[in-house]
């Protein structure tokens, strides 16, 4: 009998965020993570619609932070894009993990991303300020009450979008992601956490109710939500 995702699970948790997981495993999964998320995350297609006309609007030049950016393959992908256009965006990846501070410090001390192990509410207290702020997968890992002070905190942070790109639960998902995964990412937690993803994501009525006002949940496929808070109108 198939699973059925009904509700949402925020009790699970997964396996890289309990604080004695396998590190190796670990350094693994950011590894694996960058091939993942270009393949389904869907960053180059957010870039051109949502991050290249504040980039290009603004003189070519920005500043983005990633919040919750893990080993920083998000950061890694928007900088080759970045490069590509010949734009100068200054990156900053921001996670209180001190394992996330110790891969990134080993695997991207030769480029020019930033990292800060402050949380969003820290940096906001700081009066820090960007263009842009993003995530990728960082929602599903919250509560309810989390993810709306995270919007609050953002919302102080970016000067111009504010874009979290996450996961929709849905049973077809869940289906593919649980067949084909084991086949192709060893030595990892992304099969294992990311059916746990699944099942603590949110379905898009859900995620619009715990927003702010001024906030929107627009669906995109494969099986993903954005949650999007515009201070400069991008039309589509």
């Amino acid at each position: 009998m198939p699973l059925i995702l009904k509700d949402r699970d925020p009790n699970l948790v997964e396996w890289m965020d309990r604080p004695d997981c396998d590190q190796e495993k670990l350094f693994n999964t950011y590894r694996q993570f960058y091939t993942i998320n270009k393949l389904l995350s869907g960053w180059s297609s957010l870039f051109e619609k949502y991050l290249k006309p504040i980039i290009k609007d603004n003189g070519g030049s920005a500043t983005i932070l990633d919040i919750g950016c893990g080993g920083g393959d998000i950061l890694k992908h928007l900088n080759k894009l970045c490069l590509n256009e010949g734009f100068k965006v200054e990156l900053t990846g921001a996670d209180p993990d001190p394992r996330a501070r110790k891969f990134f410090e080993e695997n991207l001390k030769n480029t020019e991303i930033f990292f800060t192990g402050k949380t969003s509410l820290q940096l906001a207290e700081d009066g820090a300020t960007f263009d842009i702020v993003i995530s990728n997968h960082l929602l599903h890992h919250l509560t309810s009450n989390e993810v709306t002070s995270l919007c609050r905190d953002s919302e102080k942070l970016a000067r111009k979008l504010v874009l979290f790109n996450d996961i929709e639960r849905s049973d077809i998902g869940y289906g593919l992601f649980a067949v084909t995964t084991p086949l192709i990412f060893r030595n990892s937690f992304i099969s294992v956490d990311g059916k746990i993803s699944i099942r603590r994501s949110f379905r898009k009525q859900r995620l619009q109710q715990l927003l702010p006002n001024g906030w929107s949940v627009k669906r995109k496929f494969p099986f993903r939500l954005l949650a999007v808070h515009q201070k400069e109108r991008i039309d589509g």
